[in-house]
């Protein structure tokens, strides 16, 4: 989610760019599902089938879910007011093992063996779980990393905290299995001279290290400047001018990361973890704010995220047209990004629902580029960029206006069979796709998905497919 950090108790929105280029409507005719307690109207393709939804659980409920991140037979969920564990061992019996209350926004969740790493973008008054919002003009405000321990799902442990420079929006896993470490390239932005830990410039990323033996010695080892020259600044259309990075996906195997770094879309050499490099850098007077990155399998693509609006704003409707609010799609080529086509829903949502590109992962199909992805309240869609100058759509998942207003799926991903989806305000929501071009990611089996580290899928035995861990 955009929506600048929460420095204080206050936020700032984007407005809304106005066009009048008309979208495509979804040939398939919607399916209507009944009603879930609890829930609105459900409306999805007919390849498409709701399998179960579970309530936010009491501790957290009265905050909005965020991202998540799969490890064997368990999902994390990030959450406003800290996280959740889910048994997924049988999707369609999917339950909560346990709740930590911890709050702080926006707790975006990554896992790693016994350890859960979570980032928190808004003042504290300290880094316990029992602190308070505060102003982050105080000297004493705290950002940054927290650290627990999850060997019992049941009881999670708070174990160590690493403040890092104007907290952290996102960040992104970095196994290094050799040195038995992992890195986590920490993503911040929107300085203030104000702020004691963040001002301006800020132009870099915080690279924390965690050795596994000892995670409570992680400390920030690097803070490499991502943009010497300041990065995009020009602002043309409502584009945000670069102060850091909002999110950065790797993809160890092939020495390659993306970062959505606001008014920039970039490409790294990140074969030495400690100092990312950058190799490629491009912009997009169609983009308001660059959010997110997801290479394809062969890492011969990025599919860059706008975020128009913060995620608060009705970006979906006909007015504001296919080309804002959307994903845009570039081939790598001999090392530079260029640009192919963008993809946004096909179907127009009403003007009382916040709608805009957001997180998604991959499907696993074997010479396909597919992903699924969320986009608040216009769903989960899944849709073929195999061909990157003709992407299309072949399923969703939405509900209908939230009746609490804003509301929606932060994040959709894709995990041995099934996508799991976390609602602000529904809970977790398991779906499945049945449809003859996505079936075959169904012989795909992982042991971990943190999504921002990518992994490739390969053949492994028996003509099965294994979507490797971040450390294989």
């Amino acid at each position: 989610m955009l929506s600048i950090p929460r420095r204080g108790g206050q936020a700032s929105r984007f407005l809304i760019l106005v066009g009048s280029v008309t979208a495509l409507m979804l040939s398939a005719t919607p399916a209507q599902a009944a009603d879930i307690p609890g829930t609105d109207q459900i409306v999805m393709s007919p390849n498409v089938e709701h399998v179960t939804n579970v309530p936010k659980p009491a501790a957290i409920a009265a905050t909005i879910n965020t991202d998540i991140a799969f490890q064997g037979d368990y999902a994390y969920v990030g959450n406003y007011g800290g996280f959740s564990i889910y048994d997924i061992k049988n999707p369609k019996k999917t339950s909560v093992v346990s709740s930590v209350v911890c709050p702080g926004s926006q707790m975006d969740i990554s896992v790693y063996g016994d350890l859960v790493f979570a980032s928190v973008d808004s003042s504290r008054n300290n880094d316990s779980c029992s602190s308070v919002a505060q102003p982050a003009s105080e000297k004493t405000s705290w950002e940054g990393i927290r650290i627990f321990d999850v060997s019992d799902k049941a009881n999670p442990k708070y174990i160590k905290s690493v403040e890092t420079a104007c907290g952290s929006h996102t960040h992104t896993l970095l196994p290094d299995k050799k040195r038995g470490n992992v890195y986590l390239y920490v993503s911040s932005y929107s300085p203030q001279p104000t702020f004691p830990d963040c001002q301006p410039p800020h132009d870099k990323i915080s690279i924390v290290k965690v050795p596994l033996h000892d995670p409570t010695a992680a400390a920030v080892v690097a803070t490499p400047v991502v943009f010497p020259d300041g990065g995009n600044e020009t602002q043309p259309g409502l584009l945000v001018p670069t102060s850091g990075c909002h999110d950065i996906t790797v993809y160890a195997e092939k020495g390659i990361a993306a970062g959505a770094c606001m008014g920039d879309g970039v490409l790294f050499d990140i074969r030495n973890p400690e100092a990312p490099r950058v190799t490629a850098r491009v912009t997009d007077p169609n983009f308001a704010f660059w959010h997110s990155a997801t290479f394809n399998n062969s890492g011969t693509k990025v599919v860059f995220t706008d975020e128009l609006g913060g995620g608060g704003a009705a970006t979906c409707n006909e007015a504001v047209g296919p080309t804002h609010g959307a994903d845009a799609i570039y081939d790598i080529t001999r090392g530079q990004l260029v640009f192919k086509s963008y993809f946004k829903i096909p179907r127009y949502q009403a003007d009382s629902e916040n709608c805009v590109a957001h997180n998604g992962s991959l499907i696993p199909v074997k010479g396909k580029d597919i992903m699924v992805q969320a986009w608040y309240q216009g769903g989960a869609s899944i849709w073929d960029f195999t061909d990157s100058r003709h992407p299309k759509e072949i399923g969703y998942f939405e509900r209908g206006p939230a009746s609490e207003g804003g509301g929606g799926f932060w994040s959709a991903y894709y995990y041995n069979g099934y996508i799991y989806a976390s609602d602000f305000n529904k809970g977790f929501d398991v779906i499945k796709i049945n449809d003859r071009r996505t079936d075959p990611a169904k012989k795909v089996r992982s042991d971990r998905l943190n999504t921002q580290t990518q992994t490739s899928y390969r053949e492994r035995g028996h003509g099965g497919w294994f979507w490797g861990s971040d450390d294989d």
